[in-house]
């Protein structure tokens, strides 16, 4: 199916590793001129974008500053992924929520909620002006949020709903803004021992080879797997084109199955 995104600019954001590389790389391979934003760059995100730009998206002058020199790199922009997300785990505390420090809060809805609101304000403008459409890299675990840190789920749940607004002002105007929200996707998030899913493994008192095997059927992944990051990639991509004209302010969960509840 030819996307007839050929020419087209984009903006990803947390776009060095997983879900976000794989879609950029994706985009890239549609003939889109990507800018790859991310606190580190990588090798292969500097493979797949036209441009990068390194900067920390959990404060404003960093959402504002990657929207500009992204503009500055490819003359304007015509689709954004706000991406980023997730955490550090190593600043990120583990339990309930009178265990964690109320710092955690602010921490993790800079980075989760407002990197994309910020970004979205800055680049709206232009989008505007090109018709554009956007899409917002959500969560599952804005339905079950009892799971994962304290302050995620809550964070995720606000981005679908600043969506759903964003979606309900700009639809008349041409610019279509959705949600894609993955369950567990096998991202160095969950696959690097380093990272969510090493700490998860540890608060357990499991090894993190038998937490990933144990993953699908404790949660209940109808699939019996994780997720790939190539696969949302793909449906991102899809939503971004005009194969997608008419979906607007819509939420695709991507999760195998997860949740039980339509």
């Amino acid at each position: 199916m030819d996307l007839g995104l050929t020419g087209k600019t984009a903006l990803v954001t947390g776009a060095s590793r997983g879900i976000g590389l794989a879609i950029a790389e994706t985009l890239a391979a549609e003939g889109v001129r990507v800018v790859g934003a991310a606190r580190t760059i990588t090798p292969e995100l500097e493979k797949a974008a036209a441009a990068t730009v390194s900067a920390d998206l959990s404060t404003r002058e960093g959402a504002e500053r990657i929207v500009a020199e992204a503009v500055n790199a490819v003359g304007g922009i015509d689709l954004l992924v706000n991406n980023v997300g997730g955490g550090d785990a190593d600043r990120m505390a583990v339990g309930g929520f009178l265990d964690v420090p109320v710092e955690q809060w602010a921490t993790v809805f800079d980075l989760n909620l407002f990197s994309a609101v910020w970004t979205t304000k800055a680049a709206l403008p232009g989008i505007v002006e090109r018709r554009g459409a956007i899409v917002n890299v959500s969560s599952v675990n804005k339905h079950l949020p009892a799971i994962g840190p304290v302050g995620y789920s809550e964070a995720k749940a606000a981005l679908t709903s600043f969506s759903k607004r964003l979606s309900e002002e700009l639809a008349p105007q041409g610019v279509r803004v959705n949600t894609v929200s993955p369950g567990v996707i096998g991202s160095s998030l969950w696959r690097d021992e380093e990272r969510f899913g090493g700490k998860m493994a540890e608060a357990f008192g499991v090894s993190h080879r038998d937490l990933l095997d144990a993953l699908p059927g404790q949660i209940g992944i109808a699939s019996g797997r994780i997720g790939e990051p190539e696969e949302v990639a793909d449906l991102v991509a899809f939503l971004l084109s005009d194969r997608a004209a008419n979906i607007h302010g819509a939420d695709h969960v991507i999760d195998g199955g997860t949740l039980k509840v339509a």
